[in-house]
């Protein structure tokens, strides 16, 4: 080509410079156009925060359905009985333009996240008349976690997936193979060695690291399976380590604080909930539950570490870097039940790594993440002593100084009719109560709050640019007796209130363990035997240590009999999330609806029905342009909740 005059080939190289710009833009403007959620709680340490702004509080009563996906999970009900125990309490996570998700049954599919079409699912086939907790699956997990410089080694995302029936297995996420070279065939046994455990969570992910914990049933025996947390590479499915929370030997730290002759057979103290990661610090964040049985430890005399806390464990070894004991000597199921969420906390004009624990209790504390050290003031406060023989309830427990207090701090007797309240206050006179921490009784005592909380497994969400820590609690006091096991029969004989309660059998101790709600049920619905609300969205100022709104969640009763019920809240599970945009979106509640609120004063923007309950946290993301809200609506067994199959895509017209 002949050479051009110098005017119009600087012209020429400015349009070629301009053309560049503009491809680059275009790529950029592709890339910006789509905002994943590529964990359960978006980040691997569950800040459950969404940077879109497209939906806000002018325009979110304009959500209207975008798809609706269908997993046909009810059909695998038939011939047995596991829609009693079902729940689909599942987030999808969002990668690539697909949404990933588990059914209560452990089904995974990958769904486009533009049309909700299906692209592939897989059925590990688990057998549902074995004896199963608990039938749920909380999500699965994407390797490699976004931004994390730890992992390498293969060129395709694998979706893991931890089942029912005690499997972790590593899927292509392209195709939901598995993939062979993992484990054996694409799985790894965990229940290898450990015993009966079933796992509900999505297992963390760090580096070429999967990380995952245990649930098991509670309460029917002393000598319950390990809780043990194991850790597995990524793309072998080979053991890198095993942690026990419960010692074993006189060398194991903590070993001293379990005193008794068989105090090292004691199980559980597993991790059933979330685990959170922090891949720049090399640490995994483990909550732990009640050692086994829930509600009687003479066999365990002490504080019991590591049972009950949060502790940090170094992911590329396994060693324990620090730990945080929420409850000593835990004898009301008051497990860690949320993922610890990890956040920014400014002190002192200081910017500090944190960790948040929300608590069953309802107490909110504020750790330092390297350390575990409050970053707000915590108090060792005296505590009820048992009279249970051969108990020895622990002489304090910590409470956060300068937060408040969500769970059920006060017990008055409360009922829709004065008749109602009557009976209520009856109840409540005849059971044993000395406010909070009163240890199970043989008279019967009043916890309060009960093993669902205060802050339950739905746990809690972040927005870094208010400040505001935003949680959903329940308020349900739970009567709990201890029975001798040599008179029970003659302990149940003529106790109606006691035959119709639940048992555990709490085998290896020397009681039978008897639990109730105060609340009763009759054609009018469940009547709460305490005031309301009982279920309510909280905002905590964490600078101010003080609440910066609350508002009523739901409703429980029929709000064409009892208009008022509206304001009363209803029981919850599972938790909220929270956008740039000024807008948290939570379901959870027993009515069914799907709700946003407005971030700066919790007010109610935006009701949705769902086709079932919506016993699940949603998730949001944005795709050619379009943010989405999707929730799992598909009930809940035990709560009584419409069941279905339903995965609900919201968005904009």
């Amino acid at each position: 080509m002949q050479a051009l005059p110098q005017c119009l080939r600087a012209r020429f190289f400015w349009c070629i410079a301009v053309l560049l710009l503009s491809a680059i833009g275009v790529a950029r403007g592709q890339a910006a156009n789509s905002v994943e959620w590529p964990a359960y709680g978006n980040d691997a340490g569950g800040m459950r925060f969404s940077p879109l702004k497209q939906i806000n509080p002018t325009n979110v009563k304009q959500l209207t359905v975008a798809w609706t996906f269908r997993t046909g999970e009810l059909e695998h009900y038939k011939g047995t009985s596991a829609d009693e125990k079902a729940a689909f309490e599942a987030t999808p996570i969002m990668v690539d333009g697909t949404l990933f998700f588990s059914t209560p049954t452990s089904r995974v599919f990958a769904v486009d996240a533009a049309t909700g079409q299906k692209k592939w699912d897989y059925n590990p086939d688990v057998y549902l008349r074995q004896d199963l907790s608990e039938i749920t699956s909380r999500g699965v997990s994407c390797w490699p976690a976004p931004a994390d410089k730890r992992a390498s080694g293969s060129s395709g995302k694998r979706i893991f997936v931890a089942t029912l029936d005690g499997r972790l297995i590593a899927l292509d996420a392209v195709t939901g193979k598995p993939i062979s070279t993992f484990g054996k065939e694409g799985s790894v046994d965990l229940r290898k060695g450990v015993g009966n455990i079933s796992v509900t969570s999505p297992p963390a992910v760090i580096g070429n690291t999967i990380v995952v914990g245990s649930s098991m049933g509670d309460n029917q025996r002393f000598n319950y399976e390990r809780g043990v947390v194991r850790a597995y590479d990524a793309l072998t499915g080979a053991l890198r380590w095993s942690w026990d929370p419960i010692p074993r030997s006189k060398n194991d730290a903590g070993f001293t604080t379990w005193k008794g002759a068989e105090a090292t057979q004691t199980g559980a103290a597993n991790a059933w909930s979330l685990i959170s990661a922090d891949a720049e610090r090399d640490l995994v964040f483990i909550p732990t539950t009640s050692p086994s049985p829930d509600y009687y430890g003479g066999e365990r005399i002490g504080s019991n570490l590591y049972a009950s806390s949060i502790v940090a464990i170094r992911a590329s070894t396994g060693k324990v870097v620090w730990h945080f004991q929420t409850v000593h000597h835990d004898l009301w199921d008051y497990d860690n039940a949320s993922q610890p969420l990890l956040f920014t906390f400014t002190k002192n004009g200081k910017a500090v790594p944190a960790v948040a624990v929300g608590t069953k209790v309802g107490h909110v504390f504020i750790l330092n993440r390297e350390t575990g050290v409050p970053l707000l003031p915590v108090e060792e406060r005296p505590v009820p002593k048992s009279t249970v023989p051969g108990e020895e309830a622990f002489p304090t427990q910590p409470f956060p100084a300068t937060l408040p207090l969500l769970g059920l701090p006060k017990l008055e007797a409360w009922g829709l009719t004065p008749d109602d309240k009557a009976v209520a206050q009856r109840r409540i006179n005849s059971l044993h109560y000395e406010g909070m921490f009163t240890p199970p009784s043989l008279q019967g005592s009043l916890i309060a709050p009960g093993n669902v909380g205060g802050v339950h497994w739905g746990g809690m969400c972040y927005d870094p640019q208010s400040g505001l820590l935003i949680t959903n609690i329940n308020r349900l006091a739970a009567a709990i007796r201890l029975l001798p096991r040599e008179k029970l029969a003659e302990s149940v004989k003529n106790d109606q209130e006691l035959l119709r309660a639940e048992t555990g059998m709490q085998a290896g101790t020397p009681y039978v363990m008897k639990r109730s709600y105060l609340f009763t049920k009759d054609g009018r619905g469940i009547i709460m035997q305490t005031p309301p609300p009982w279920g309510t969205l909280v905002a905590i100022n964490l600078q101010k240590g003080s609440l910066a709104w609350e508002v009523p969640l739901g409703y429980m009763m029929d709000i064409t009999k009892y208009p008022q019920a509206k304001q009363w809240g209803s029981l919850n599970f599972g938790g909220a999330i929270a956008t740039a945009g000024g807008v948290i979106f939570v379901a959870a509640s027993l009515d069914g609806h799907l709700r946003a609120f407005n971030t700066q004063d919790g007010s109610l923007l935006w009701e949705v029905a769902l086709p079932a309950g919506g016993q699940a946290t949603p998730m949001t993301y944005q795709i050619n342009g379009q943010q989405y809200v999707v929730i799992a609506a598909g009930g809940h067994g035990k709560l009584g909740t419409k069941l279905g199959d339903y995965v609900v895509a919201y968005r904009l017209p």
